[in-house]
């Protein structure tokens, strides 16, 4: 699966923005995919960094930022990732825009491990990824290493959502319809069909021989030539313990969307693009809600979170 064409330059781009403290650029999302995305959908990144102050004060001095280093910097180091917008100049009145969110290594490293504190980073990163820029060998391969943690322990939480017996698109299924259930999404409830079957071709392979890994681990037991059954059935207490935890990833993704107002640039009107695209009908703000949306807009959102397509069967 080829990456977008334009991918290349824009991860360039975003790398020198954030300086020497840059370690790496992970592509992520639809445009990594191949969904086709529209033309104003943002291009996703994970960009990884050693310091965040150094990394966010370079980005200030670089392309500007609304806010200050210092308080995306105590706001990462309380709730990782930040998410923010980058806007790189194309030509005269036009961007391309690319969605970070930026983690240290430390960080990604923790995130991508069994011990993460949530499923914001192991949902995006389970899926088709790219490594679309890195600073050196020895950060590609710190950046390999988390990445292969995060698939390597999928089995973790998603056994109790598998069915007796499964194949691999089965757990690949299995898994993001797991994954998008930690995060208010604007998507429909299907949307984890979309996503599995747009990421079939390359992300099959992979996830065969992981589970044929599991198979010689003792974790899986081989139903035929091409499925696979749980060696242990997960017990009351896993599947509490794993319900807990995707309550508690819900509670952070949602906290993190509120961080958008303060670091997202143009965050209302990402929201707006978002929740269109995503639900297929256009969104009308009025003046009032435009200019106070922090006071005005609270009854929209609280209907849209009550009625959304993720919600609907």
């Amino acid at each position: 699966m080829p990456p977008d064409t334009m991918t290349p330059d824009l991860s360039a781009f975003v790398a020198e923005a954030f300086g020497a403290s840059t370690v790496a650029v992970i592509h992520y999302g639809s445009h990594a995919q191949g969904r086709r995305p529209s033309a104003d959908s943002a291009f996703d990144f994970f960009v990884v960094v050693d310091d965040y102050r150094e990394a966010y004060t370079s980005l200030k001095a670089r392309v500007g930022t609304s806010y200050s280093p210092g308080l995306a910097t105590s706001l990462a180091n309380r709730l990782p990732p930040n998410v923010i917008a980058v806007s790189q100049p194309v030509s005269e009145g036009a961007v391309r825009r690319a969605k970070c969110c930026v983690i240290s290594l430390a960080h990604l490293d923790w995130a991508c491990s069994p011990r993460a504190w949530d499923h914001f980073c192991q949902g995006r990163l389970m899926q088709h990824v790219l490594v679309s820029w890195v600073r050196d060998d020895a950060a590609m391969v710190r950046v390999r290493a988390a990445l292969a943690s995060v698939r390597t322990h999928t089995l973790v939480w998603v056994a109790p959502s598998l069915p007796e017996a499964f194949s691999v698109e089965d757990y690949l299924a299995a898994a993001l319809r797991r994954s998008l259930s930690g995060e208010i999404r604007p998507e429909a409830a299907d949307h984890s069909r979309t996503l599995a079957a747009a990421q079939r071709e390359v992300l099959g392979p992979v996830y065969r021989t992981l589970l044929d890994w599991f198979v010689s681990q003792g974790q899986l037991v081989a139903d035929g030539p091409d499925g696979y059954r749980l060696a242990v059935t997960p017990t009351a207490w896993d599947r509490l313990r794993i319900t807990l935890y995707f309550h508690h990833s819900k509670v952070r993704a949602t906290l993190r969307l509120l961080k958008h107002v303060v670091l997202y640039e143009g965050w209302l009107e990402y929201i707006v693009r978002k929740v269109e695209r995503s639900g297929n009908a256009r969104v009308e703000l009025t003046e009032r809600e435009r200019r106070w949306p922090l006071i005005f807009l609270w009854p929209r959102v609280i209907r849209f979170i009550w009625t959304r397509p993720q919600k609907r069967q």
